[in-house]
């Protein structure tokens, strides 16, 4: 009897979209640079589909977004994310209307611009804390604030607040699950940037840009905005919090020729990167936490994905993940780390990672790429050492219902 994976996986998406285009698995897995036979272990939900940069290739030939391939299914929804799901709707509905190009009215009423900027940092807050949901409540009415004051005598002000603003926005919609929307949004931040002339929320307004990109798998596109904007900020590195953006900028720079299979290639900038980090340290400036030990956690995002994930455990395994005050940071480092442990066939040293992560920020491991992982680990799994965490977290995070 032939096997598929269960409905609504990714793996089912693929087979289901590959069949209604026609395409036999040889003809799609040769034109996406896989063998036939991992497309084929890929869609019965033999291997693991939680590699983004693979998800990309299958979602370019399959003529899709990533999103499609990886959303979560529409049910059953909690309650909880049913109002997540409202609050990202009404928050994409301000963005919309915070057109900087169309004046905002006169009398528009808004809080004053300290109370606005508290609300700024309030939301910075609860995203490295990766409370999402709560973010995205206090989203829709930050926007339209600052998209009123920015038509005020503190349009300066309220400019650089709405590029901050926007550009948390669009990563926190994206953790979300929407990381289409996540596009328009950095555009919008993008916009109040060129507005406003200030190098660094240019280049800050890019990098929200780069991201959407590259989570949408247009790695081509993350790559050419990064290589722009790096060449732009490093003229003006006199600028406060200038030389730790620009780190990361050239962090996106080589992440993305990771993805592109230009590995050698991106020896250059992560050199670049470590030279920088070695004059600020580990620092916390625009939030963005650029320094050694955010270079070690990239460095083990990138081999989990386009390079060795036995590099990837063997980097992570040297590294202090406490060394940064960011729970989203942490949360990340080990979540890749969980990732490629699974991918080395340690399924048991995995899980304790992934339960970490989840202890630190729940809402962060609900992730479709995180599910896939988790799914495999449980086909694995023979109800010995660890099974009864690992079927917690599976039902968790929805791989179980």
């Amino acid at each position: 009897m032939s096997r598929n994976a269960a409905p609504g996986t990714i793996g089912q998406r693929i087979r289901d979209r590959r069949l209604l285009l026609g395409m036999s698995i040889r003809y799609a897995a040769d034109r996406a640079g896989l063998s036939s036979t991992s497309w084929s272990r890929m869609e019965r939900g033999l291997m693991s589909a939680d590699n983004p940069v693979v998800l990309a290739h299958i979602a370019e030939v399959l003529r899709c977004s990533v999103s499609d391939l990886t959303g979560l299914p529409l049910d059953p929804m909690t309650k909880d994310e049913a109002e997540t799901d409202g609050a990202v709707h009404e928050t994409m509905r301000a963005v919309i209307e915070a057109d900087l190009t169309v004046p905002s009215s006169a009398n528009t009423p808004h809080p004053p611009i300290a109370q606005l900027s508290a609300e700024v940092e309030l939301l910075l807050d609860l995203r490295q804390r990766c409370d999402y949901r709560g973010a995205a409540r206090r989203l829709p009415a930050l926007i339209r604030g600052l998209h009123a004051a920015a038509h005020g005598p503190e349009r300066a002000q309220a400019l650089r607040a709405l590029v901050i603003a926007e550009d948390a926005a669009s990563f926190i919609v994206r953790y979300l699950g929407y990381p289409d929307a996540s596009c328009l949004v950095a555009e919008r931040a993008w916009q109040a940037a060129e507005m406003l002339e200030d190098p660094v929320m240019l280049a800050l307004g890019t990098w929200g840009r780069i991201h959407a990109a590259f989570n949408s798998g247009w790695y081509q596109r993350a790559l050419t905005l990064a290589d722009a904007a790096a060449d732009d900020l490093s003229h003006h590195l006199h600028l406060p919090d200038a030389t730790e953006l620009l780190g990361m900028l050239h962090l996106t720079r080589a992440l993305s020729r990771y993805a592109l299979g230009r590995i050698d290639d991106a020896y250059a900038p992560l050199q670049e990167a470590q030279e920088l980090a070695e004059r600020t340290g580990d620092s916390d400036a625009l939030r963005l936490w650029f320094g050694p030990t955010n270079i070690r956690f990239w460095r083990i995002a990138m081999e989990v994905d386009s390079g060795d994930p036995g590099k990837a455990v063997e980097i992570a395994r040297n590294t202090n993940p406490q060394a940064l005050a960011s729970i989203s940071r942490q949360a990340m480092f080990y979540l890749d780390a969980g990732r490629a442990l699974a991918r080395t066939g340690r399924d048991r040293e995995a899980l304790r990672m992934l339960l970490t992560a989840e202890q630190l920020a729940p809402q962060r491991v609900r992730d479709p790429l995180v599910a896939e992982t988790v799914r495999s680990m449980l086909e694995r799994a023979r109800r010995g050492t660890g099974w009864s965490e690992l079927h917690g977290l599976c039902a968790r995070i929805g791989v179980l219902h």
